[in-house]
């Protein structure tokens, strides 16, 4: 019980992860939640005392085995820390399921009885719920989980340009928007929206909040012809509305997927998953407009073999905290 009690002093002063805007201060360090393989053994976490050299905590082994859903997979986590203190987790539960996974922790040690949100069930066609995220909305006093999903013939002006070969999905369209609930409690939830339609495919949205600002980082899924590149688009808030998205800040031959981003510094970083090359990159910018790739510069927990990260997120802990996860 004394352990546990120490864990959670030292999480509460922690700050948000997966939408955090603050620059880090003198003392933080950062946390890395991924997956390996697709998903079955759960949460693996890599800590970093600079943003750049990532060492698998744990040694090496999961932190949550997933008992949700009907494929029971762990995939694409997304930890937040809340203005109560309480680390707060979402994560895809499966290829096909129209639920998403959740589950919180005082230390990320010690994880309460997972849940399965059934966020697009009132959706009876859906086909999956993929890469949900979790930010804390400060102006609103609420928490704001959104994802990407198919409702088939919704969309049908870019249903043509979909992707029928994604991993894992079958023969099916994917014709994806970002979809989104909020919650002040995590029981009851408001009416899922459509909270992200940019006129094609689009997934892997995620929150990259700077002290110059806020954007909404995606992903153009669109295959035909290929895109498969990261976007930015300006931010009023949490809530939008959204600028129209960028230029791309990443090659489509890399099929780059699953962004999270750091402010380190003066530095945003944003890491990403390259699928097609099968390992992590990473870009770096001050201007959010010119961008410098500092792939060489990471080190990353297992590159090259079957353990390598899968699509992850990255958030700002104490270094004390880390200091505890490393010592188990």
């Amino acid at each position: 019980m004394r352990r546990r009690a120490a864990l959670a002093a030292l999480a509460a002063g922690a700050l948000a992860g997966c939408a955090s805007r603050a620059p880090a201060r003198s003392g933080d360090a950062y946390l890395f939640a991924y997956f390996i393989g697709n998903g079955e053994d759960g949460l693996h976490l890599a800590g970093s005392r600079d943003g750049y050299r990532w060492d698998a905590l744990n040694g090496g082994r999961s932190f949550l085995v997933p008992t949700v859903g009907k494929a029971q997979l762990l995939r694409d986590p997304c930890i937040l820390r809340g203005p109560d203190g309480i680390y707060r987790m979402v994560w895809t539960s499966g290829w096909n399921e129209t639920g998403i996974g959740y589950a919180s922790s005082h230390d990320l040690v010690h994880w309460s009885p997972q849940r399965e949100l059934p966020v697009m069930a009132h959706e009876p066609t859906t086909l999956n719920a993929w890469a949900p995220e979790i930010a804390w909305d400060d102006r609103r006093g609420e928490y704001l989980i959104f994802w990407s999903s198919t409702i088939p013939g919704r969309f049908p002006a870019s249903e043509a340009a979909g992707d029928s070969t994604a991993d894992g999905g079958g023969a099916n369209k994917y014709n994806h928007r970002i979809y989104a609930t909020t919650t002040r409690d995590f029981v009851t939830f408001t009416p899922t929206r459509l909270f992200y339609d940019p006129g094609f495919s689009v997934i892997d949205a995620t929150f990259v909040r700077t002290t110059r600002g806020d954007w909404l980082l995606v992903k153009d899924e669109t295959r035909h012809p290929p895109r498969k590149y990261l976007q930015l688009a300006r931010a009023a808030g949490l809530q939008g509305p959204f600028a129209p998205p960028g230029a791309p800040i990443t090659p489509a031959d890399l099929w780059t997927e699953g962004p999270t981003a750091l402010q380190v510094g003066d530095d945003v970083i944003v890491y990403y998953d390259a699928y097609t090359a099968k390992h992590y990159g990473a870009l770096r910018s001050r201007d959010l407009v010119h961008w410098e790739d500092v792939t060489a510069r990471m080190r990353f927990p297992d590159e090259g073999t079957a353990r390598r990260m899968r699509h992850g997120t990255a958030l700002r802990v104490p270094a004390d905290l880390l200091d505890v996860l490393r010592a188990r």
